[in-house]
């Protein structure tokens, strides 16, 4: 008997640790969360130099579909470093505004959508196959990491507007 009462004390601390750091992660604002997360540096590297930092941290809520650093390392080699010198300011914020959808879109919400107008103007055509989803190409890897101020579905790949 006081093994199951220790065991349904183990569980129970168990679990209330992890809701609450599940609610902690929760009251973090997207860039926050993004770079908690550690696979986002070069994103807020980049969010830094096109002045996005403020605006993503701000209400929303946003839906951001954002590349990992590996999805960076994709891109021919230089691309990176030249987008993020000043003179290409106004390129990289229409590609990063390119991965923004106003509102609070979630998993459930994404699958029933075939394309979604990004705060940089263009639709994002969004695919459903075989159980997996695409938006702009780039395969949706992981969803629905909540924040404070929206959520993020992590890509495998940059976007490019055309």
């Amino acid at each position: 008997m006081k093994r199951i009462y220790a065991m349904s004390c183990l569980t129970l601390l168990l679990a209330l640790s992890f809701s609450s750091s599940a609610f902690a992660a929760s009251k973090k604002d997207i860039v926050e969360t993004a770079v908690a997360a550690g696979d986002f540096k070069t994103l807020a590297a980049a969010l830094q130099a096109a002045g996005l930092v403020d605006t993503l941290k701000g209400v929303g809520p946003f839906t951001v579909f954002a590349p990992t650093d590996a999805a960076f390392a994709k891109l021919p080699a230089g691309t990176v470093e030249d987008l993020l010198k000043p003179e290409n300011k106004g390129k990289l914020v229409s590609i990063l505004t390119y991965h923004v959808v106003a509102g609070d879109v979630l998993a459930k919400d994404v699958v029933k959508l075939t394309e979604a107008k990004t705060v940089n103007g263009k639709e994002l055509k969004i695919t459903v196959q075989g159980g997996k989803v695409t938006v702009g190409g780039a395969n949706v890897t992981q969803t629905d990491l909540k924040c404070s101020n929206g959520v993020i579905h992590v890509i495998d790949s940059v976007l490019i507007p055309q």
